[in-house]
């Protein structure tokens, strides 16, 4: 019986010996840069759960894989910024692209995220088209105001936008 909890004893650090070799072998052929963890950003309400983004430059140079955002992540963003009544005024600062935020600037009289001047009642995110070869994906949002009409607009989102933004708004005629 003691020889063989002697034994058991022996391979056991036998194993984990060659255990803390291998991990010290693998941690020292790992760059820098990638042994340490970012720090975790923040997840979104409309982050995929098997989002994986790489570094943004590695010290080897290699191209970098970033994740593209899904039909999926797109609704999820969409309805999560329009909400119910319209965007925050955070959600317009931080979700936005420049080019909208400068397009909103260039007519201050009119929300050109809304495509609008008022406030609406509800909002609905139609299903999302994704058009890979050009990076943007799109939905059809309606509006619904007081009066009982509705309006229509086209929101656009870039497939490669880290973090998911707003980029282009058109307004139906």
């Amino acid at each position: 019986m003691l020889r063989t909890a002697v034994l058991r004893s022996v391979h056991t650090r036998s194993a984990l010996t060659l255990c803390a070799a291998g991990v010290t072998a693998l941690a020292l052929s790992v760059p820098a840069a990638q042994a340490a963890p970012a720090p975790a950003p923040q997840a979104a309400p409309w982050a995929s759960a098997a989002r994986a983004d790489g570094p943004a430059d590695t010290p080897s140079k290699r191209p970098v894989v970033r994740h593209r955002h899904t039909a999926d992540d797109i609704h999820r963003f969409l309805t999560w910024f329009y909400g119910t009544h319209g965007p925050t005024e955070s959600q317009r600062e931080r979700f936005v692209s420049d080019f909208l935020q400068e397009k909103q600037a260039q007519n201050p009289d009119h929300d050109v995220i809304l495509c609008a001047q008022n406030t609406p009642q509800n909002i609905e995110v139609g299903p999302v088209t994704v058009a890979q070869s050009a990076g943007v994906g799109w939905a059809t949002v309606t509006a619904y105001w007081a009066d009982g009409t509705t309006s229509t607009f086209t929101a656009y989102v870039a497939l490669d936008s880290h973090p998911i933004e707003l980029h282009e708004v058109v307004c139906a005629q």
